[in-house]
């Protein structure tokens, strides 16, 4: 066993887990149904915000990731801008989100692959818990015996998968433009049904479209040239997938229609649906697949950062055996087991006997994810603007108190007024979570010293 990463990463490694945890395709196939839901026809313009909020969030990460590169990323640079004690919190709750993608995609790729069977009249319901563990053990398997490969393997899963749905983009706006049917409204304020107030919640989703595009920040102790790679994958992951969001949910809320909002936030599969009704029945199964391959190379992207994530924690105090590195693959290889392991424990709990539906299990997971991505992103952008206004960066302090403020807005329109049951749990499981990062400084006091 050895005790240092070997810097073996180059941009398309790096872009490659950026754009993984991101992973596109399944922001459109789930996530728009989840901005309509509160944003109504609007859903398109919650991306264009989304967008602009993220790059400014992006611009913080890049702003840390040029000066301390770091496998910890948001833990290292808030503990430089705040103390190790908020920078231990700040990577206890990043760890939290990445798991939290890790084990919802379990889920979500059983409701792909499910869905993809249905299609050709198999129905196999009951396989949902063995195929979310096989795809969680598979994905360790990956991550754990060659980072590079699997970082390529993720990019060139999730471009194919993209570049299918972007053909489906295409058949729509063709049909929308045969029958004339272009309109401007969903990119207006007033077609959100609650105003600004639902334009910020539908943000969250939005959010969480984009939550781990500072994936790449964790190879900072990876990749060849660090401080050029990191911050043009994740500009890169952010831009590419930015305008992959806005020019998607436009054509899926045309393909509905802007009259039918009430259907098309009901959808279990709008992809499936506007792939039948414009490309046909064999296209849908293809995109079922596609998203499934997204889903996995989710779990894949996730499970290394959060990986990383620990060895970093590990190596600062949290336990020396996390810090341990393969002496073979030179990837953190006892790291990667934990987290497959923690990944399982809900997925089993909950999928197991069937008590909770796999995209239900997706939805209420990813939602904890990006509740607890939210806070580490706001500290981020907080921490860029206190160390902006040291070095006298003006310019640079605005820009992280702005991304502050963003992203305080959707929290705080999430959370108010208080969601129906279960969401309404949600925050309270987030800040248990924090409590306990609060607390281990005191029962690994290591750790203050990280």
């Amino acid at each position: 066993m050895s005790a240092t990463l070997a810097r073996r990463q180059g941009l398309p490694e790096a872009l490659g887990l950026s754009i993984a945890i991101v992973a596109p395709c399944v922001g459109m196939a789930f996530n728009v149904v989840l901005s309509v839901q509160v944003a109504g026809a609007a859903a398109p313009l919650t991306f264009v915000i989304g967008t602009v909020v993220m790059l400014v969030v992006a611009l913080s990460f890049v702003a840390f990731s040029r000066r301390q590169p770091h496998a910890g990323a948001a833990y290292a640079y808030i503990a430089h801008a705040f103390g190790p004690w908020l920078g231990v919190v700040a990577g206890w709750t990043m760890l939290l989100a990445y798991l939290g993608y890790c084990t919802s995609m379990g889920g979500l790729i059983a409701d792909f692959l499910i869905t993809a069977l249905a299609e050709v009249g198999v129905h196999a319901e009951a396989a949902a818990l063995p195929i979310g563990v096989v795809a969680i053990l598979a994905s360790a398997w990956l991550a754990w015996r060659d980072a590079q490969s699997a970082s390529r393997i993720m990019l060139a899963l999730e471009l194919v998968s993209m570049a299918a749905i972007m053909v489906l983009a295409i058949a729509i706006f063709v049909h929308v433009n045969a029958a004339h049917r272009w309109t401007s409204l969903p990119f207006r304020v007033h077609a959100a049904p609650g105003g600004l107030a639902s334009l910020g919640y539908g943000l969250v989703f939005a959010i969480l479209s984009f939550a781990g595009f500072e994936g790449a920040a964790t190879l900072g102790e990876e990749t060849h040239d660090p401080r050029r790679t990191v911050p043009l994958a994740m500009l890169g992951s952010v831009l590419g997938s930015g305008v992959f969001f806005i020019v998607v949910s436009y054509a899926v809320v045309l393909g509905f229609g802007t009259d039918r909002m009430a259907a098309l936030a009901a959808s279990q599969a709008p992809l499936d649906e506007l792939a039948r009704s414009n490309v046909g029945h064999g296209f849908a199964l293809a995109l079922d697949l596609g998203n499934a391959v997204s889903a996995f190379s989710c779990i894949l992207g996730s499970m290394s950062g959060a990986a990383r994530l620990l060895f970093a924690l590990g190596r600062a105090g949290l336990s020396p055996a996390l810090a341990v590195v393969d002496a073979r693959h030179r990837t953190p290889a006892r790291a990667v087991v934990l987290c497959a392991a923690v990944s399982l424990v809900p997925l089993c709990a909950t999928l197991g006997g069937g008590r909770v539906q796999p995209g239900d299990y997706y939805g209420y997971l990813s939602t904890i994810a990006t509740l607890a991505l939210i806070l580490v992103y706001g500290a981020v952008t907080l921490a860029e603007s206190v160390e902006a206004s040291r070095l006298r960066r003006i310019g640079w302090a605005l820009l992280g108190a702005a991304g502050t403020l963003a992203l305080g807005w959707a929290l705080a329109c999430s959370i108010i007024p208080v969601p129906p049951p279960p969401a309404n749990l949600w925050p309270v499981l987030v800040l248990a979570w924090v409590a306990i990062g609060l607390v281990l400084p005191i029962l690994r006091p290591r750790l203050k010293a990280a």
